[in-house]
């Protein structure tokens, strides 16, 4: 097997002919320790590694890259992911990046839907002072980011809760600077022309199995409950769901705009709680 015959099963797969190359050397460097730098000048080279053969094969039935790495970066930083989580995408990068300059110093920030632990360890990572409480449905995926926030040195300032977004999770009197969260947002009819990788990945992570927009919902109710006046929320959302998401926004008193990706589409909700609604600006 070289990096050639990989790249060709890869592309009959059917990913992408300009995806296959990268994809290639990085099996590659995973299974038989190569450098990523050193395969590139052995592209029709020999590699034996029966653990490459098996890699190769589950990429082909389209098994996530990450998955089978068991981990990726996110915001320069390396996450540990499993089918347990969501992986962690670039897109949502642009939320991170939107929220670091808006941290009140000493902040408590809570990463609802927090998934392998991305937004909120990353905040945290980079705002040394900040408190993080990560809520998160499932257990098996609450270790996982647990385990990421033991990985990259933050699990003295983040906390990680089991819960459910939907219904009241925090007690009167709690509250927070700010609420991060990257919900499933994916409606159910949108989920059949999806891409076969995300067949692999957590379905009660991608989609509410409705409309899409019932665990936003859940994440704006408790904004509302527990965000400090003037507070801040941040939050992933669907391509087409801008107008919808203002929308809701503003029923539970929030004032904002929609934030677009590298790619121009919309991505983030950056709203503020306001104490008292006339204080809103459309």
């Amino acid at each position: 097997m070289t990096l050639r015959t990989i790249e060709s099963a890869l592309c009959t797969a059917g990913i992408p002919k300009e995806d296959a190359a990268f994809e290639a050397r990085l099996l590659a460097a995973h299974c038989t320790g190569i450098s990523p730098a050193r395969l590139l000048t052995m592209r029709d080279g020999e590699l034996s590694s029966p653990s490459l053969e098996d890699a190769v094969a589950r990429r082909c039935k389209r098994e996530p890259l990450q998955y089978i790495l068991g981990e990726w970066e996110f915001m320069g930083l390396t996450f540990a992911v499993s089918p347990d989580c969501l992986i962690p995408r670039a897109d949502t990068e642009t939320l991170v990046e939107a929220a670091l300059p808006h941290i009140p110093k000493n902040a408590r920030v809570a990463d609802l839907c927090t998934g392998s632990g991305a937004i909120g360890i990353a905040l945290a990572h980079f705002r040394p002072d900040i408190l993080v409480t990560a809520v998160e449905l499932f257990p098996e995926t609450a270790q996982m980011a647990e385990k990421n926030s033991r990985r990259l040195g933050v699990s003295e300032r983040f906390t990680v809760l089991q819960g459910d977004v939907t219904k009241k999770i925090f007690q009167g009197g709690t509250s927070f600077d700010m609420i991060v969260s990257n919900p499933p947002y994916i409606a159910l009819n949108e989920m059949e022309g999806l891409e076969p990788e995300l067949a692999f990945e957590p379905r009660a992570a991608l989609t509410d199995e409705g409309d899409g927009l019932s665990v936003i919902r859940g994440v704006l109710r408790t904004a509302a409950e527990t965000l400090t006046p003037n507070g801040l929320l941040l939050m992933e959302i669907g391509a087409s769901q801008g107008e919808s998401v203002l929308s809701l926004a503003a029923d539970f008193g929030f004032s904002g705009k929609i934030l677009p990706d590298t790619a121009g589409r919309d991505r983030v909700l950056f709203a503020h709680r306001y104490s008292d609604k006339s204080e809103a600006n459309p």
